[in-house]
């Protein structure tokens, strides 16, 4: 948590010409929160609460901290992915490749490895990437296709770290994914990615105006006549937009960008994902989920129940990181309602579809740990899956 907190909250707050009392009324945060965080208390909260005491304030989120961000990777996180951060780094752990690799050969080992992740196979990603990185690396310094080799394989990598919380090196690897992209599409691919970098860790205006300068520059001139490439690329930075808005208490700005993004999921009619950027799919269904997402933002449990059950069925599936993230605020919503067993019996659905994808979310433990905190006892498989998803205790 920002170090500025304490200062601006209490300026704001007299600004409005509110006590603490009367700003704990107004947001439903505690008094004794609104007071530790006006002293200085930097561990005490959460997005959410900053959100709330935004709200309360009538000013973004952004105005009171400069940063909020999410818990980085822990050690032995970062343990299990040391050879992949050496291979980024130019060490590689296996040495030098037995014999030349080829273009061919390189984009064959990472088209198979496209399953692993889509399905969130952390542990077999470990292992395979740092061969991969050594002979892209190779590949970039020989001609124009084995720049595009490593373009594409730093991007994927870059999205895996953030995916993982690993935020310094994904910060570098997304830079470097930029600097080498082939096109407008495949550079909006790893800008989006950038903004998601900056959401999690709580740089909601950059993130924004990220996303925002790029959404105006991928906009098609004619949607009409724009490919679902195009279309996919724009509503997905829209998207980003959004959400970065919505948290940063920008609610009209995130109402407008999520409706020129379901605009443009109309145009397509379908889920779709575009070649620049495998990890994603962009149509209706991802809309629905994203306003979702938004509500639960918001703090309204009720409408995110409401509008999981109109999540549009069939067709392409939305991606299993967009999917789980649903879940995770459908969970959510079932815990704010106090409808506990629901919350839990969503978070194993995830747990057994994703098991190394659900630890890394802190949103997960949060979760989990407002059920913990509420319930006088726990079953053997609510303590279970606290552990799975490492609960602090």
């Amino acid at each position: 948590m920002s170090a500025f907190i304490g200062d601006r909250l209490r300026d704001t707050r007299k600004r409005r010409g509110l006590s603490q009392r009367d700003l704990a009324k107004r947001s439903g945060v505690s008094y004794s929160l609104v007071r530790k965080l006006e002293q200085g208390d930097r561990q005490s909260t959460t997005m959410e609460t900053v959100r709330k005491l935004a709200d309360a304030l009538n000013v973004p989120t952004s105005s009171l901290v400069t940063a909020t961000s999410e818990t980085g990777a822990d050690a032995a996180t970062v343990d299990r992915w040391a050879a992949v951060r050496q291979a980024l780094a130019g060490t590689y752990p296996g040495g030098d490749a037995a014999e030349e690799p080829t273009v061919a050969g390189v984009m064959a080992s990472l088209d198979s490895a496209m399953p692993l992740f889509s399905s969130d196979s952390f542990a077999q990603l470990g292992a395979l990437l740092p061969a991969l990185i050594r002979d892209a690396d190779i590949l970039a310094g020989l001609d124009e296709r084995g720049r595009q080799v490593q373009a594409r394989l730093l991007q994927l990598t870059g999205w895996l770290m953030v995916q993982t919380r690993q935020f310094d090196i994904a910060d570098d690897v997304l830079a470097r994914a930029l600097a080498t992209a082939g096109d407008r599409l495949e550079a909006a691919a790893v800008v989006n990615s950038q903004c998601w970098l900056l959401l999690r860790r709580g740089q909601l205006a950059e993130s924004r105006q990220l996303a925002t300068r790029w959404a105006d520059d991928i906009e098609p001139r004619r949607p009409s006549r724009a490919t679902l490439d195009e279309l996919s690329a724009w509503g997905s930075m829209l998207l980003r937009v959004s959400g970065a808005a919505v948290r940063d208490n920008r609610k009209e700005e995130a109402k407008d960008a999520l409706r020129w993004a379901a605009a443009a999921a109309v145009g397509m009619g379908r889920e779709h994902q575009p070649q620049a950027d495998i990890m994603r799919t962009f149509g209706p269904v991802t809309v629905a989920l994203k306003r979702a997402e938004n509500a639960m933002v918001i703090d309204k449990p009720d409408h995110v129940l409401r509008l999981a059950g109109q999540v549009p069925k069939g067709g392409l599936r939305p991606t299993s990181n967009n999917r789980n993230r649903h879940l995770l605020d459908v969970a959510d919503a079932h815990a704010r309602m106090r409808q506990y067993s629901e919350a839990v019996e969503k978070l194993q659905q995830i747990m057994d579809k994703s098991p190394q994808w659900l630890p890394n979310q802190r949103y997960a433990q949060d979760i989990m740990g407002r059920v913990i905190a509420r319930r006088r006892t726990l079953t053997p498989e609510m303590r279970q899956l606290a552990d799975a998803i490492r609960v602090p205790m």
